[in-house]
């Protein structure tokens, strides 16, 4: 990875309105801000494969509140703070005094002494994530106008219920790194397609942050999905609205065949019809676990009457040239592997099983670029003070 060809990128992007802010959906911010992010995580990486340290604090604590299972989001973020010289700390709910009435407001403040960055993952309720962490957000600021706190933390999404920031900027790193730069994206079939899985409830915030972001760039955007597995409305009018601008274009269909047909890009990936994930979150809110078992049932066996959408060597041959590229956020549902029937046929997976870690290794970086430039007054001296420095990361 190439260091002064981003600090030149850099140079020519307004990169005012991250300092001290959040990021929490891709599309509360503008392409220059998108394409900052992009410039400063490939600088990050670039400056750690020459062994350089980049740790910009010396002390402080990057919170983290994970309120769903994860691997590599997880990871990546703990990889993130410690990489920019902060020490993770995990918030488990379970051991604090949320139990115990502990409001949002006294949280908030309660954690963030001396905290720079707080990451949340809050995707499993619709009306819930995005809107749990704006009220974090309102309440550091509130704490740090107040004199409470010493610093403002700035947040980062980690995913909520409508979008996942961290997966789609790695995603698109993922396509900058193959198609060798953004612009080489622009006119290139991009397929967000459903596929089947054998289990029930997965978040729409992986299609719908794929959507509202890729479609920034001059893309042709598919999205596919049987009939009844819709994503939210403002996602897809994201889309829409972002492929008029670039000169893209964004459909959608009810056919996977179309969706792969001809695609640079494939992306399939299950995800729960919107209509339930909305039933779901009121049965929750009731209490009422009767129902919750009779919706997952209903929804496992309205899955199984879609099996046939699923990624297979006939359909990979559809793609372009028989090349195109297969996308995962994984874990995937790996038909004869990790289950009998599911998103991907195992020789399709294997062939694909190296870029998609790399894709996946993009998300440290992406994540903290994010917190960089949301820490950092003067990003581009103070990569260039990272770079002239050259303090070694580790002896050997």
């Amino acid at each position: 990875m190439d260091f002064a060809p981003q600090i030149d990128a850099l140079r020519t992007l307004d990169l005012s309105g991250l300092y001290q802010e959040d990021f929490l959906l891709t599309w509360d911010k503008t392409d220059d801000q998108i394409r900052a992010v992009l410039a400063v995580a490939d600088a990050l990486r670039a400056l750690r494969e020459q062994n350089t340290s980049c740790r910009i604090f010396d002390s402080g604590l990057g919170i983290s509140l994970f309120r769903d299972n994860s691997t590599r989001t997880r990871f990546s973020y703990a990889s993130a703070c410690n990489f920019l010289g902060l020490e993770e700390q995990v918030f488990d709910e379970g051991k604090s005094q949320v139990a115990h009435g502990e409001t949002v407001m006294e949280t908030a403040n309660m954690i963030s002494f001396m905290a720079d960055v707080v990451g949340i993952r809050d995707d499993m309720y619709i009306g819930k994530g995005h809107t749990y962490m704006k009220e974090f957000s309102e309440y550091v600021q509130m704490g740090y106008e107040q004199g409470i706190l010493e610093q403002r933390p700035t947040l980062v999404s980690l995913q909520c219920d409508i979008d996942h920031p961290t997966q789609s900027t790695a995603d698109l790193l993922h396509l900058i790194h193959t198609f060798g730069g953004l612009e080489n994206l622009r006119g290139k079939k991009l397929a967000m397609t459903w596929a089947y899985s054998p289990s029930y409830g997965k978040p729409l915030s992986v299609p719908q942050g794929m959507i509202g972001l890729m479609s920034r760039f001059g893309m042709d955007i598919v999205l596919a999905h049987p009939e009844g597995y819709d994503v939210m409305d403002e996602p897809r009018e994201v889309a829409a609205r972002h492929a008029q601008a670039s000169g893209g274009s964004f459909r959608v269909t009810h056919d996977m065949a179309d969706a792969f047909e001809g695609a640079d890009i494939v992306c399939p990936k299950s995800w729960a019809p919107f209509a339930a994930m909305q039933e779901r979150t009121d049965l929750y809110g009731n209490g009422d676990s009767d129902g919750i078992k009779a919706l997952e049932q209903r929804l496992l066996a309205q899955n199984a009457e879609h099996k046939d959408w699923t990624t297979t060597e006939k359909l990979m041959k559809s793609t372009k040239g028989g090349q195109g590229l297969y996308m995962h956020p994984l874990p995937a549902d790996i038909t004869g592997v990790s289950c009998t029937e599911g998103e991907v046929d195992a020789s399709v997976f294997d062939r694909y099983r190296v870029p998609m870690y790399a894709e996946a290794s993009n998300k440290p970086y992406a994540i903290a670029a994010m917190i960089f430039l949301q820490k950092v007054k003067d990003p581009i001296a103070t990569l260039q003070d990272l770079a002239a420095t050259g303090r070694p990361r580790w002896q050997y």
